[in-house]
């Protein structure tokens, strides 16, 4: 198959063989789960239950919100013991309102929705089968969590002729979309499968790394019988998982800053996506489960397991071994992409796909030193920008500057700051001023609304002056009308009333 060239990018240490070879296990439900309303792009989910409820496995607990959402299922069955804001796997330590279950130990399953056990052609509409997705809480595993419902009703607003399911994996120490392909690679085509036909398309490319061989053997051997589905292998170079990259490479579309993939005719989904929705349509169970890599060199027992959404991270890290003498660093996803996490009591959730206890020799961090002007994060830069020089008005305070530049076309993969000699964190000065920028325009939006409501109200207001005041002078005008008519009628002397009658 052919490949196309995609600019920028830099060549990353491997560090998967810590858990590449460690087969999936599942980790028994912990005692306690703490389940966030908020796990995807959107609004976060309404809750459905009370504190002293009971709740089964897979019961829905948080209804999707208003606009882009997603539901929000239980983990466990149990008693909900808290309704509260909880800490949240963000950086910034920041809580949200959470669902606390307090596990019975039983696993006892909510009713789940009827499985549809049928071969191709699915005896339902595509339109039934995202909604099947999106009454499963289902999400974009890869990282992002965009409801995957929303895309695969991509179909009704664009021309979309292409399904590219992401098998990169290109982030250093993560495996578990490794071990997923190898382990259940029928249950990801399947999903591969019941996603081309919920989006009608044309042809389906599942792209993996060229270091993943094991991988790309089990998936080709699975999707042979499927002439439509082609397995491609993608060089192993970092973010090759970029879907807009990822797409590009496979074939040949770029996709315009501020667009989506599907204007360019193409979706992109997450293997292990792929696999939830299998088990959505083929098990009738939502989302409450995802396969997680702990690794680094920080954790006595690195492993690929499968985690109870909700479970803690102290309890995932217990169950790997628990911690070697402190590490420097721990990260929630891969080194390149993933956030630090507040704590070790933040939870395990949809977009968890690794935890990594890292040590100070793994990290290799070096103090901030000025620019030498090397040009090394331009040529990096798979967003074709100038970090260097964006870099600068930040500093600057000239945020409007450096989006005029193209700041928040950045991707946020962290390849700037990787290859940087200087040690200078340009990543986090992009986020830093994109977060500040989004502020800034639901702000502006904000005030706009504010002042076209302020607008209506006095534009109301005057009208129902003038109303009032048009109103008033049509009785002025009638009563007067009535006073001379009686005035008229006073006057008329009694003969002309006589003749009258």
């Amino acid at each position: 198959m052919k490949l196309f060239q995609v600019r920028g990018g830099v060549k990353l240490s491997y560090r998967k063989e810590l858990s590449s070879e460690n087969p999936i296990v599942l980790m028994p439900t912990p005692k306690q789960v703490c389940i966030p309303l908020q796990q995807h792009v959107g609004s976060p989910a309404e809750p459905t239950v009370q504190v002293g409820q009971w709740v089964g496995k897979g019961q829905l607990i948080g209804r999707a919100g208003r606009g882009i959402s997603a539901n929000v299922h239980a983990s466990t069955s149990g008693k909900v013991i808290a309704v509260e804001d909880r800490t949240a796997p963000h950086p910034s330590g920041l809580t949200q309102l959470s669902v606390v279950i307090e596990s019975d130990g039983e696993d006892r399953w909510a009713e789940l929705a009827q499985p549809i056990t049928a071969d191709f052609p699915l005896p339902a509409t595509p339109k039934e089968l995202s909604d099947r997705v999106a009454a499963a809480g289902i999400v974009g595993l890869g990282g992002a969590a965009f409801p995957s419902a929303v895309k695969l009703d991509m179909r009704y607003k664009h021309s979309i002729d292409t399904l590219v399911i992401n098998g990169a994996e290109c982030e250093p120490y993560i495996t578990c979309d490794d071990r997923l392909m190898r382990e259940a690679a029928n249950e990801v085509v399947d999903g591969v499968r019941i996603m081309a036909y919920a989006l009608a398309v044309e042809q389906v490319i599942i792209a993996i790394e060229g270091n993943k061989p094991k991988a790309l053997k089990a998936m080709r051997e699975a999707a042979k019988a499927d002439n439509s589905i082609r397995v491609a292998t993608v060089p192993t170079r970092f973010p090759m998982g970029s879907a807009q990259h990822l797409l590009l490479a496979v074939t040949g579309r770029e996709t315009p800053a501020d667009k989506r993939t599907a204007e360019v005719g193409a979706v992109v989904h997450n293997v292990a996506t792929a696999r939830a929705v299998s088990r959505a349509i083929r098990r009738g169970e939502p989302l409450i489960s995802r396969v997680v890599t702990v690794s680094g060199h920080g954790v006595r027992e690195p492993a690929n397991v499968e985690v109870p959404l909700g479970t803690s991270v102290e309890d995932l890290l217990s169950y790997c071994g628990g911690l070697r003498p402190v590490p420097t660093l721990l990260i929630g996803g891969g080194p390149m992409m993933g956030t630090p996490l507040p704590s070790v009591h933040a939870p395990v959730v949809k977009g968890t796909c690794g935890v990594l206890a890292l040590t100070a020799a793994e990290i290799n961090e070096g103090p901030e030193s000025p620019c030498i002007r090397c040009g090394k994060c331009v040529s990096a830069c798979p967003a074709g920008l100038v970090p260097v020089e964006m870099a600068q008005l930040i500093k600057r305070g000239d945020l409007q500057g450096a989006k005029a530049i193209g700041s928040q076309d950045c991707i946020a993969c962290g390849s700037c700051s990787f290859i940087c000699p200087s040690h200078i964190p340009l990543a986090h000065y992009f986020s830093f001023a994109n977060g500040k920028l989004n502020a800034l325009d639901r702000d502006a939006r904000r005030q706009d609304r504010i002042r076209s409501l302020v607008q209506a109200r006095n534009e109301r207001t005057a009208r129902e002056a003038e109303a009032k005041k048009a109103a008033a002078a049509a009785r002025k005008a009638a009563k007067a009308a009535a006073a001379a008519s009686q005035a008229n009628a006073a006057d008329t002397p009694v003969s002309q009333l006589e003749e009258s009658t």
